[in-house]
């Protein structure tokens, strides 16, 4: 039967109906659609793949690259409002506050907001003796003149240099065969070193980047890199970089890093290169790239914080060195105040970060789902009660808490966002709020109860709750009827008549009426049971504990107590200065949640 609402919901979709693929598995009913695959060729087809003896899958990432980051010129080309010198010089300053060693500034012949900032970063005394700024121009003479007039007074530099080398952007783009482009690119390159030469006593190194490096022959690649490695006259102490970018991507991750190994292999005077990639996002596989690559051979990282840049944005900076943070590797670069940068960012592109962005994203920490709930709970007790044994604070004992790659804390994460209660939360969860923010330790038979209470309110609403909304659900549930039900202790008075006996004393009202009653037990409790079933109340008391909420003559002791009473199973609390006193009101508010009156 066909129903209406898979007919009518979607009208502009067609649901696959051609024939299955032939050797289809039955467990697999998927049927092919209608879109035009057909118009579209996987990776092998458009470029040469030559390595078939890879070696970088048995390698491990073990120290990280040199991480270079482009929010300043290619995160800000993709920007809707470009920045201005003063958001651009915010970020810097946070770039060079996290630890960024080389960063790239701007395209100075494209606009003269690039101009004006590098010229700022020039004349400000902004950048640390020990920061490198690149900055990025395309193989032309006016635009290489304007570039070099831009990076005047700035002692360290690295001026890089692009063009597109693939056959499509030869053929459509440029208009220019393999050899032409190569003598462009060759020409420029020239003229570069000329103009550099020029400025005498300063120290500026050249890299170059055959935009499309993934779609582009590896043989052309070699060719233009090689010549312009010694064109440029690289040496070890003065190496040139070249940068292959998967500026458009168009395979899985394990393609590039092949591309990427064989150019690390077959690059003469390949210690004279550093060895940078700047991969893409086309495929939502950026990451992945970027991290095969290193291990393919790849020495120098380019990318930016949280992934902004043009299409689906560059690599994720933050992503990949959290990455290696959570292997045990040292990511060079300071995280650990990731709202702080978040911020900045945010400020500074004017554009949010999603709220599951990995490591940045305000939610990533945070667990809805009961089951996750109780794991990361129990998680986090064993790692607190591992340091102690341990002798050494937490933030310092080795991390192994379920479904948190890594301590929120250290990346300026408290716990508050941790575990957060909506209609998928369970037990564990809302015992871990309470006690991690009001100090109550619910007791493990107690849980499912409380939880019982919680998941009306967050079905009936549809809403999350707060800390303060799960206390003052609990209070309202388990601690105030003892004060405000049908059945209260107007006074009440106990003492130990001889050992092991507890008279109890009290005036008990009941609605309209109070009575006088009184009852004899081995201690408080069981003396106030006796003294309730002198009004036909009949309470057995099947759990109880009680602790104190802190240190100190002024803070508060809770008490929980699970009674039957006239055959119902409740649990009650009571939350009192008096240790005395809130086991009382744990009893009482029990009475009358059972409706006892």
């Amino acid at each position: 039967m066909v129903s209406s609402f898979e007919t009518t919901t979607f009208p502009t979709l067609r649901t696959p109906s051609g024939d299955l693929p032939p050797g289809s598995p039955a467990w697999n009913p998927q049927r092919p659609s209608a879109m035009p695959h057909h118009r579209y060729q996987p990776a092998h087809a458009k470029v040469a793949l030559p390595l078939t003896d890879r070696t970088w899958p048995s390698r491990t990432l073990e120290r990280a690259p040199l991480w270079v980051p482009v929010d300043l010129r290619d995160g800000n080309q993709a920007l809707a409002e470009p920045m201005d010198t003063e958001r651009k010089r915010r970020l810097f300053g946070l770039l060079v506050t996290m630890g960024y060693k080389e960063i790239e500034v701007g395209y100075p012949s494209a606009s003269q907001t690039d101009f004006d900032f590098v010229r700022h970063l020039a004349r400000s005394g902004a950048v640390p003796d020990d920061v490198t700024v690149v900055v990025f121009t395309a193989a032309r003479d006016d635009l290489i003149d304007r570039t070099i007039a831009s990076i005047e007074g700035l002692p360290r530099v690295v001026v890089h240099l692009y063009t597109a080398t693939a056959p499509t952007w030869r053929d459509v783009v440029l208009g220019r065969s393999r050899a032409e482009v190569h003598e462009l690119i060759h020409a420029a390159a020239a003229y570069l070193v000329r103009r550099a030469e020029e400025r005498s006593g300063a120290d500026i190194r050249f890299q170059f980047s055959p935009e499309v490096f993934n779609l582009t022959e590896p043989d052309f690649v070699l060719e233009v890199c090689d010549s312009l490695t010694e064109l440029w006259d690289a040496s070890p102490d003065r190496p040139v970089i070249h940068n292959l970018p998967a500026t458009v991507e168009i395979a899985t991750p394990n393609v590039y890093a092949d591309q990427i190994e064989y150019m690390d292999r077959h690059l003469a005077r390949r210690d004279s290169v550093i060895l940078s990639v700047h991969p893409h996002n086309d495929r939502g596989t950026g990451v992945a790239c970027a991290e095969l690559a290193v291990l393919a051979g790849a020495q120098r990282v380019e990318g930016c914080l949280f992934g902004n840049g043009e299409r689906t944005g560059n690599v994720d900076l933050v992503t990949l060195a959290l990455n290696l943070y959570a292997q045990g590797v040292n990511p060079m670069i300071d995280f650990s105040d990731l709202d702080a940068v978040r911020d900045v960012v945010e400020h500074c592109n004017r554009l949010p970060v999603h709220q599951r962005h990995p490591y940045g994203g305000s939610l990533v920490h945070t667990a809805f789902s009961g089951t996750h709930q109780d794991a990361i709970a129990k998680g986090m007790a064993h790692h607190a009660k591992r340091a102690a044994e341990m002798g050494v604070p937490a933030g310092e004992a080795p991390w192994a808490v379920p479904y948190l790659p890594i301590d929120p804390a250290d990346i300026g994460r408290t716990y508050e966002e941790v575990i957060r209660i909506n209609s998928q939360s369970g037990k564990g969860g809302v015992a871990h709020l309470l006690h991690t923010h009001h100090g109550l330790d619910l007791p493990q038979a107690m849980r499912p109860d409380v939880s019982r209470v919680v998941q009306q309110v967050t079905d009936a609403t549809g809403l999350e709750l707060s800390d303060k909304d799960l206390w003052e659900l609990f209070r309202t549930t388990y601690i105030a009827p003892a004060e405000d039900g049908a059945v209260t202790l107007a006074s009440w008075t106990t003492a130990e008549t001889e050992p092991g006996e507890h008279r109890f004393t009290c005036i008990l009202r009941v609605g309209e009426q109070e009575r006088s009653c009184e009852g004899v037990g081995n201690g408080p409790l069981a003396a106030l049971t006796d003294a309730l079933r002198a009004v036909g109340i009949a309470v057995d008391i099947l759990g109880f504990t009680e602790h104190a909420t802190g240190v100190g003559l002024g803070s508060h002791a809770v008490a929980y107590a699970e009674c039957r009473v006239n055959g119902l199973l409740r649990w009650g609390s009571g939350w009192d200065t008096s240790v005395l006193t809130a086991s009382v009101n744990a009893v009482m508010a029990a009475v009358n949640r059972a409706g006892a009156a």
